[in-house]
C-alpha cells in the first residue's frame, strides 16, 4: 500500500469525523489522492461520469425509490394493513405478527428498508400503541427489525448494487433473497410469539370470514406488484430496469387510477422527494467508483487475495472473517457504502476460493441491513424515532433480542448455503 493511497484514506476518514457527508469525504479522499500521486485531478470527475452513465442497471435505483414512495403516498399502505390484520391479527401478539408480514408483503414493491420503516413501520407503530398492549419502544424496535427485510425480499436496491461491483447475475440475486427473506419473517414472528406470551400481548378481534375475500380482493392489486415485476425478469420479457420501470408505472396506476388516492400536488412531491434520495444514491455510487478506481490501481483487491490465498483459510473461516468485519462496519458505515467500497475488495478472494459470489452477496446484503439497526450508528434507530417522536434510548432498550435473532438467521445463512441458493439452482441459475 502506498503513502498517496495511505494519505488520501485518513483524509477520508478525517473528512467523515468532522461531519462530512459520506459521499464528499469519499471524493475530498480520492483528489488529496491524485494531487500527492501527482495524477489528473480531472480523472475523478471523468471516472464518474462514464461510469454512471455506462451503468444501465443503475436505472433500476431511482425507479425503485419512486415506486416506494408512490405507495406510501396512496391507500395502498392502508389496504395491505387491513390484509395482514385480517390474516395474523387473531393470534397472540397479532399486531407484532402484522407488522413483520405486512413488511414481507411491503419489501417485495419497496426494495428500501428506509421507505418500509418511515412509511408504513410508522402507521402499524401508531396502531401498536393504541392498542395499549404494547410499549412504544417494544413496537418501534420490532419495526426496525422488520425493516432490515425489505431490500431481502426483490425488488432490492442493494441487490442492484451488489450486481454492479460483482457482475452477478440480478436474476439470480433477486431469486436467491426470497428464502432468506422469508426466514428472517419466520425468525422475528417467532421471538414476537415468545415474547407476546411472556409479556401477555393481546389479540386483535378476529375478522370475519366472510369478510377475508372482500380484504382480499381489495389488496389484490398490490399484492400482485412483485408478482409483474419477477415474472417480466425471469420470463426474459424484461430486463431488471425495464422491469423497475414497469413497477413504478404500475404504482402509479394503481395508486392514482384505480384506487384515486393520489393528487397532482402529492405525486410532485413524490417526484420531488424521489429525485433528492435519488440524487443521495448516486452521489455515493458515483464517489463509489472513482474510490474503487484508486483501489485497484494500488491492486488492493489481489493484495487481500494473496493474503487470504496465503494463509490458506477456508471458504467457511473467510465467510465467518468478513462478515464479522462487516458487522462492526455496519455499526458506523451506511449499507450503500459497504457494498459499493468494501465488498469489491473481497470478490476475488471469493473467486479463488471457490465460494458462489450469488450467497456471498446475498449474505453479504443481510448482514448490512443488520447494521441499519445496530447501534450505535443504526440509521434506521434513528429515522423510526424522528418520524415517531419516540425517545432513542427506548429503541435501543428493546432492538438488542430482534437483533440477536437476525444474527442467528444469518450464521444459519453462512452455515447452510442452501438456504439462499435453493431457489435460483431449482429453477436453473
Amino acid at each position: 500500500m502506498s503513502i498517496e493511497l495511505i494519505i488520501g484514506i485518513l483524509t477520508l476518514f478525517g473528512s467523515a469525523a468532522l461531519g462530512l457527508p459520506v459521499a464528499f469525504s469519499i471524493l475530498v479522499g480520492v483528489l488529496v489522492y491524485l494531487g500527492v500521486a501527482g495524477q489528473d485531478l480531472a480523472i475523478a470527475g471523468e471516472t464518474m461520469v462514464q461510469r454512471l452513465f455506462d451503468g444501465f442497471l443503475l436505472l433500476a435505483v431511482p425507479l425503485f425509490i419512486v415506486s416506494a414512495n408512490i405507495m406510501n403516498a396512496g391507500s395502498i399502505s392502508d389496504r395491505l394493513l387491513n390484509f395482514c390484520v385480517a390474516v395474523v391479527g387473531r393470534f397472540r401478539g397479532g399486531l407484532g405478527h402484522v407488522n413483520v408480514v405486512t413488511s414481507l408483503i411491503f419489501s417485495g414493491m419497496s426494495g428500501s428498508a428506509v421507505a418500509d420503516a418511515a412509511g408504513i413501520g410508522r402507521i402499524i407503530i401508531d396502531m401498536m400503541q393504541k392498542s395499549g398492549g404494547y410499549s412504544r419502544g417494544y413496537a418501534a424496535a420490532i419495526t426496525a427489525a422488520t425493516a432490515t427485510i425489505g431490500p431481502i425480499i426483490p425488488p432490492s436496491i442493494p441487490m442492484v448494487l451488489y450486481a454492479l461491483v460483482s457482475n452477478t447475475s440480478i436474476g439470480s440475486l433477486f431469486l436467491a433473497g426470497i428464502i432468506p427473506g422469508l426466514f428472517m419473517g419466520g425468525v422475528l414472528m417467532a421471538i414476537n410469539a415468545v415474547i407476546s406470551n411472556r409479556r401477555d400481548f393481546g389479540y386483535e378481534a378476529p375478522v370475519p370470514l366472510r369478510k377475508i375475500p372482500g380484504i382480499t380482493v381489495r389488496a389484490a392489486p398490490a399484492l400482485l406488484m412483485p408478482v409483474i415485476l419477477l415474472s417480466g425478469i425471469y420470463s426474459g420479457v424484461t430486463t431488471p430496469t425495464e422491469a423497475a420501470a414497469i413497477a413504478a408505472l404500475y404504482a402509479l396506476i394503481v395508486a392514482a387510477g384505480l384506487y384515486r388516492a393520489l393528487k397532482v400536488k402529492t405525486l410532485v412531491e413524490v417526484f420531488v422527494e424521489s429525485a433528492r434520495s435519488a440524487a443521495s444514491v448516486g452521489l455515493v455510487i458515483g464517489a463509489s467508483m472513482i474510490l474503487t478506481y484508486v483501489v485497484i490501481q494500488e491492486n488492493v483487491p489481489q493484495m487481500i487475495s494473496a493474503l487470504f490465498t496465503g494463509a490458506e483459510i477456508s471458504p467457511l473461516a473467510f465467510m465467518l472473517l468478513v462478515n464479522l468485519l462487516v458487522l462492526l462496519l455496519g455499526c458506523v458505515l451506511d449499507a450503500t457504502v459497504i457494498i459499493l467500497v468494501i465488498v469489491p475488495l473481497f470478490i476475488p478472494t471469493c473467486t479463488q476460493l471457490g465460494i458462489d459470489l450469488v450467497h456471498f452477496g446475498v449474505v453479504i446484503v443481510v448482514n448490512a441491513m443488520i447494521g441499519l439497526i445496530t447501534p450505535p450508528y443504526g440509521i434506521l434507530l434513528f429515522v423510526i424515532s424522528a418520524v415517531t417522536q419516540i425517545p432513542l434510548n427506548e429503541i435501543i432498550g428493546e432492538i438488542w433480542i430482534f437483533l440477536a435473532v437476525l444474527l442467528l438467521a444469518l450464521l444459519a445463512m453462512i452455515m447452510f448455503p442452501e438456504i439462499v441458493l435453493f431457489l435460483p439452482r431449482a429453477l436453473g441459475y
